[in-house]
């Protein structure tokens, strides 16, 4: 899906402001309501816009500890381990992976103990063979996708 000059335009905005007005969000782009709208039910439809929630902070919830366990499951029982994963309220992300281990999760925990007690669980689920646990220390670059959508604005301007 191409994304364009305006659709970069509309997506900062929608990042640096995420609780403005459509209506403002087209004064501010300087474009018609119904352009903007348009554009915002393509780039939904399109999978570009995922969501639309507020970004919300586990340790702001009194879960401040941050691991990635990877977990590896005997063949042909990745789809049943996946779904026991997304029982585990603490596992706040799962991903298939390639290299040492076959699902990499990311989980929230209240303290180091906790942590444990989730691993525990997570060794229970049939099909787990083996976990292998990195705690975060500090977040270094948290989670964005602004200097991405620029990237893609910018080569799509090139190519005009």
């Amino acid at each position: 899906m191409a994304v364009d000059e305006l659709d970069t335009r509309i997506l900062r905005l929608l990042i640096e402001q995420p609780r403005t007005s459509v209506r403002e969000y087209a004064r501010l782009l300087g474009i018609a309501r119904g352009t903007l709208q348009a554009r915002l039910d393509r780039l939904e439809r399109e999978g570009v816009i995922t969501g639309t929630g507020p970004a919300l902070s586990p340790a702001a919830l009194g879960h401040p500890v941050l691991a990635f366990v990877h977990v590896e499951v005997t063949q042909g029982h990745l789809d049943e381990v996946g779904d026991a994963l997304a029982a585990v309220p603490e596992i706040i992300e799962a991903f298939s992976i390639t290299g040492g281990g076959d699902l990499l999760t990311r989980v929230a925990a209240r303290d180091n103990g906790h942590l444990e007690d989730v691993i525990q669980r997570l060794i229970q689920i049939p099909g787990v063979v083996r976990t292998r646990t990195e705690v975060a220390l500090r977040e270094r670059v948290p989670h964005r996708l602004l200097p991405l959508v620029e990237s893609v604005g910018r080569a799509a301007a090139k190519q005009r």
